[in-house]
């Protein structure tokens, strides 16, 4: 079974943009060199405020009835309405700088959120069922190449397998016990596998958002760095969106072992 041009030609174009480099060097692609130096580290504190945040931050988009838009698959996304709404909340974020993370990247992610279900359904994904809505959430998890990023998962298919793996080994323990070591929630209760997934999520989506914090520390950086930083951040993500969807759609059609193998053969963008 082989594919035919076009459905190759997007494929190769999935793959163009989940393998390119993250955030961060699109960010300093855009806004210029003066912001290309070396930025090691933040402040532990800051660093362990941002993984919290950026977990709770999922959690909230996941409980915020994100997927109660109309399921109506191969309707086009809407993009730009959805950067508008994070450019917004990126000026309320570069204005009070990480102070404001905690309320900022909340409303962000949301945003976000909506708009990789609206490319989902694009892609002619029914965003009422669960298989879709996680697999909307894996999208932050595919943040594309970043310095910070030592993990061995930074492949597309070998994310995907890893968030796979994580869910997996949550189901294999009961409810009371997993519930019994997260928040007291009826949320978390209800879904000991969706805990697990998004803490396996928020290990990879919380590299780009501490680039992101990284940016907006930078004294140049102010209110309208900061709505034009988070329009880059949803842009790298709604990339990923697309990637990703288009390789699920062409999944469904030829099977995950034969997409895979022609993905994983394809040629990355700077080798072709």
């Amino acid at each position: 079974m082989t594919l035919d041009t076009e459905e190759l030609k997007s494929l190769q174009f999935a793959k163009d943009l989940l393998e390119n480099p993250g955030f961060l060097s699109k960010a300093t692609d855009a806004l210029g060199s003066f912001i290309s130096k070396p930025m090691e580290y933040l402040p532990e504190k800051v660093t362990k405020t941002i993984n919290e945040v950026t977990s709770i931050s999922l959690g909230k988009a996941c409980q915020a009835a994100l997927f109660t838009m109309k399921d109506a698959p191969n309707d086009e996304s809407s993009n730009y309405w959805h950067k508008f709404g994070v450019m917004v909340s990126g000026g309320v974020g570069g204005f009070f700088g990480v102070a404001a993370l905690a309320i900022e990247l909340p409303i962000s992610t949301t945003i976000m959120l909506r708009s990789i279900a609206d490319i989902a359904r694009s892609e002619g994904e029914s965003i009422s069922e669960t298989e879709t809505q996680n697999a909307c959430l894996e999208v932050f998890a595919l943040g594309g190449a970043s310095k910070h990023d030592d993990d061995s998962e930074t492949g597309y298919y070998a994310t995907r397998m890893g968030l796979s793996q994580a869910v997996g080994k949550a189901v294999e323990y009961t409810t009371e016990k997993i519930a019994a070591e997260a928040a007291e929630t009826a949320f978390e209760k209800s879904a000991p596998w969706l805990i697990a997934l998004i803490q396996k999520i928020a290990e990879k989506f919380s590299i780009q958002v501490t680039d992101k914090v990284l940016l907006q520390t930078l004294p140049i950086i102010g209110a309208a760095a900061g709505a034009t930083l988070n329009a880059l951040f949803i842009d790298h993500y709604q990339d990923m969106a697309k990637g990703h969807f288009i390789v699920r759609r062409l999944e469904r059609k030829y099977g995950v072992d034969v997409i895979r193998q022609i993905y994983e053969g394809l040629p990355k963008k700077e080798e072709a």
